[in-house]
């Protein structure tokens, strides 16, 4: 399944929050895309349904979500991926993304609990086979690839068995998804691992990445702030893009070229010019790997 083509390779965009609504559809910034959270726009007939419909014919649209739990052994939620595929027959975006990440298990005859949250995954064989069969189910629902975005993970799982992009290499190429590839949060985990050098870190695992022959898998990129909370660094999307982290994505751009890149400020919202700056320094770096990659 080919990757949708709607979205050029030198496209910036930005998250779409409520806050933003009526100045987006009133200016029309100059932007690449937009990215919503797919769970917000299930309704098909309320009021963001509305605006979102708006959108759709001022942008291209990338759809995000945080609700399939692609890593739960207890499969995927038939209602959840039934309300996403109405959507993405009303909107036809450009990308559809999720996370590699479990948050649903089982509760006897309770039913299944969902735990609200990205939970991370030990990179193991069977977590391997157990993704690329929930990937592959919600792939031939929407009969496009979807997406799949690295985590910020708190934790490490003593029974890994293969580094992170090599598994997700591995997943791409059994499934056939694309990569959601987000810099800020491999800079939250080196981090929090006490990297020496976080940013070199960084750039080992796109490296790592690339050897590993996933390059090309990479379908979007994403950009956003961190904080340190108690002494750990938490994935916020509160704040602007930190320069270690606009050194790492130089880095991706030299590997893999220009991929379309979002700004994500999802707590602490500024002002819309806030969000365009940072996307227009995206958008200026977009520029330079694609003169570098006249392919692109």
């Amino acid at each position: 399944m080919p990757m949708p083509d709607s979205l050029p390779a030198t496209a910036a965009g930005i998250g779409l929050r409520h806050a933003h609504y009526a100045q987006v559809a009133r200016e029309r910034p100059a932007l690449g895309f937009l990215e919503v959270h797919s769970e917000n726009f299930f309704c098909p007939d309320d009021a963001p349904a509305q605006v979102l419909r708006h959108m759709r014919g001022l942008y291209p649209l990338s759809l995000h979500g945080v609700g399939l739990a692609l890593g739960s052994a207890c499969g995927v939620d038939a209602g959840h991926l039934e309300r996403l595929a109405a959507l993405v027959e009303r909107i036809e975006p450009a990308r559809v993304s999720d996370h590699a990440c479990f948050a649903r298990a089982p509760l006897g005859a309770r039913g299944v609990a969902h735990g609200n949250d990205l939970l991370p995954l030990a990179f193991t064989r069977a977590q391997l086979r157990l993704l690329e069969s929930n990937v592959q189910q919600v792939q031939e629902r929407l009969r496009r690839p979807i997406l799949l975005e690295n985590l910020s993970s708190y934790i490490e799982f003593r029974d890994c068995e293969m580094p992170e992009p090599e598994f997700f290499a591995e997943l791409a190429r059994r499934s056939g998804c694309g990569l959601l590839l987000d810099v800020n949060n491999l800079m939250v985990n080196a981090r929090n691992r006490g990297a020496d050098s976080p940013l070199h870190e960084v750039c080992s695992w796109l490296d790592a990445l690339v050897r590993a022959g996933a390059g090309a898998s990479v379908g979007e990129m994403h950009l956003a702030g961190h904080s340190v909370q108690q002494g750990l660094v938490i994935d916020d999307h509160g704040s602007a893009v930190s320069p270690d982290v606009w050194s790492a994505y130089a880095h991706a751009l030299r590997l893999l070229g220009p991929v379309p890149t979002l700004i994500e400020w999802d707590t602490a919202i500024p002002e819309l010019q806030v969000l365009l700056d940072e996307a227009t320094q995206a958008r200026e770096l977009l520029a330079q790997a694609a003169s570098r990659d006249p392919g692109a």
